[in-house]
């Protein structure tokens, strides 16, 4: 029995670190995605690591991130832009932001019950933890977690960052 803890307990904590987790999911921010009823039991999602690990991310994902404004504190938000992307933006300082190098904007499917970029800005890319693939629990709605742009957020375009550039406060580049 020792042994088997003994061999158990790092095999764990590999799988956790490299592999992924199940966490849960509260609150209405990702609705109608996750947690659509929330009278019923809450959301779990798998959370991969593995992709983060391999910062192997696109628009429309679910991301897990520990959030800007509260460190002790994990979120789980969708992708909308990535670094080079103009996006339009709901309630931020500025109508348009193009989102600057190691940066993401990630926003709730629940918009306006939602702290999300559009009150903290871009997200840092070290911030994300991990990438939410599949809800397993409740068994009801088991599956992969769709990766999708709600209607009307897909980034205005796209031009890639080139190597030294980086975006002042108006979203245009410099060099």
């Amino acid at each position: 029995m020792f042994r088997a803890l003994l061999f158990g307990i790092p095999v764990g904590i590999t799988f956790v670190d490299c592999v992924g987790y199940v966490a849960k999911v509260d609150g209405v921010s990702m609705q109608p995605s996750l947690n659509p009823d929330l009278s019923a039991t809450s959301d779990f999602v798998f959370l991969s690591r593995w992709s983060w690990r391999k910062f192997n991310y696109s628009r429309g994902d679910v991301v897990s991130l520990i959030s800007p404004k509260n460190p002790n504190q994990a979120i789980i938000k969708r992708v909308i832009g990535l670094e080079g992307d103009l996006v339009k933006t709901l309630g931020y300082r500025r109508k348009y932001l193009r989102v600057p190098r190691g940066h993401f904007w990630v926003e709730g499917d629940h918009t306006g019950h939602s702290l999300d970029s559009n009150h903290f800005g871009p997200v840092a890319l070290g911030l994300i933890t991990a990438k939410a693939t599949s809800i397993v629990w409740p068994p009801h709605r088991w599956g992969p977690l769709e990766s999708y742009i709600p209607g009307g957020r897909q980034p205005l375009n796209s031009e890639p960052l080139k190597n030294n550039a980086f975006c002042d406060d108006l979203g245009e580049f410099i060099e």
